[in-house]
């Protein structure tokens, strides 16, 4: 079924509006990201420091996604027409174009995407000492993502350069398992964008190896968390990438079914498009926005905390001073000294009843942990409930 003119460029518009979406989700995550970065230096949250630890690996993992969305606009059909930003480029050149999109967006940053994920999740069961909270952590990751990702852009790039010489040495493949673009039927001067199969076929055995591994690493992360709200977004987070992966490759894989100019293949392109793009917007709010806006919060409750100390030190002075202004009314025999000791002594049971009229349950407690002049606890004491332990005998390491 062919394509209409108007049906070609509702697809193109959807995604430009839709990365252009996802790249502003990206952006404002990344401020969110620097901001709560900021205030652990400046501010002196040292124990927050265990929160924002991997900030450079999440805004690597939001830049990984603003470069596949980048890739998907220039596959589209919708640019490429007559009078378009690449129409102005011959066929060979457009080809070259489709190549690249190949070797870019299967070849790299999807696997980059996919491995970032992975470590990202691999971070909260490693030991604290030698894990986010090491200043080398960000680029140790750094390079290991790159390096894991290396062969699978090696791969994709060797067989998209040896796509025609293996056409030409065997007949009998046919043409879908190579092909990177084909001409428009009504003009041989545009070349349109397709998935060759093998590419495809490739891209699977990496997500297939990928994804089993994050099941098992979610089982692992959920016999430690203790919170359902934790328990919520990595079952959330889990289910998405070991469901939305697998299909997208399998959606590429169809598109070979149809030619680029029609409506299913452009319909299974887009799905799959789709598909990543919400895999991508589920991994970048719980693995990014949550945790920054969690530590903003907790910020959030250590300045309350800190107005809230100031005020009850104020009604502790005016306490004081209406106790001890009693107390000289009614005892103006009494020597000062006597006097003195006297009033002070009532000011500070009369401080000490309003504490404990105070609600004992409550954030008030709680939020004295968070305090940037609060020293480590003291040896032998335990740690606040839910708080990562900074040494202990035992730890539990990653695979």
């Amino acid at each position: 079924m062919p394509l209409t003119r108007y049906s070609a460029e509702a697809f193109g518009v959807l995604t430009i509006c839709l990365v252009g979406l996802l790249v502003l989700l990206g952006l404002v995550c990344i401020g969110y990201t620097l901001y709560l970065r900021s205030r652990v230096l400046k501010q002196g949250f040292i124990l927050l420091s265990y929160f924002s630890g991997p900030w450079i690996i999440r805004i690597t993992f939001i830049l990984f996604t603003i470069w596949w969305g980048f890739g998907e606009i220039i596959r589209l059909n919708y640019i490429r027409r007559p009078g378009r930003v690449l129409n102005v480029l011959d066929f060979k050149w457009q080809e070259n174009v489709c190549k690249f999109y190949i070797v870019s967006n299967l070849g790299f940053a999807e696997p980059c995407l996919f491995l970032t994920l992975v470590f990202l999740l691999r971070a909260s069961l490693q030991n604290i000492d030698t894990g986010i909270l090491s200043r080398k952590w960000n680029g140790k990751t750094a390079s290991c993502v790159l390096l894991f990702a290396l062969p699978m852009f090696v791969l994709q790039l060797f067989l998209i350069l040896i796509g025609p010489e293996l056409r030409e040495d065997r007949k009998e493949l046919p043409l879908y398992f190579t092909r990177t673009a084909r001409s428009m039927q009504n003009s041989n001067d545009i070349a349109l964008c397709s998935y060759p199969l093998l590419n495809t076929i490739l891209l699977g055995l990496f997500t297939t190896v990928l994804t089993a591994y994050l099941i098992w690493l979610g089982r692992r992360i959920l016999k430690l968390v203790i919170n359902k709200g934790l328990q919520k977004r990595v079952y959330t987070l889990i289910f998405s990438v070991s469901s939305l992966l697998p299909l997208r490759v399998l959606l590429l894989g169809l598109s070979v079914l149809s030619r680029p100019e029609h409506f299913l293949f452009e319909a299974l392109a887009f799905s799959a498009f789709l598909v990543l793009l919400c895999c991508a917007g589920v991994c970048i709010v719980i693995l990014v926005y949550c945790p920054v806006a969690d530590c903003l919060a907790l910020g959030n409750l250590n300045d309350l905390e800190a107005r809230r100390r100031v005020i009850l030190d104020d009604q502790n002075d005016t306490a004081s001073l209406i106790a001890n202004q009693t107390h000289l009314d009614e005892s103006i025999g009494i020597s000062p000294e006597r006097n003195s000791d006297a009033s002070t002594k009532r000011g500070s049971i009369s401080f000490r009843t309003f504490i404990r009229d105070e609600p004992s349950s409550g954030p008030f407690v709680e939020l004295s942990l968070f305090s940037p002049s609060r020293d480590e606890n003291p040896s032998g004491s335990p740690p606040p409930v839910g708080w990562p332990m900074m040494s202990s005998p035992t730890h539990v390491h990653g695979p």
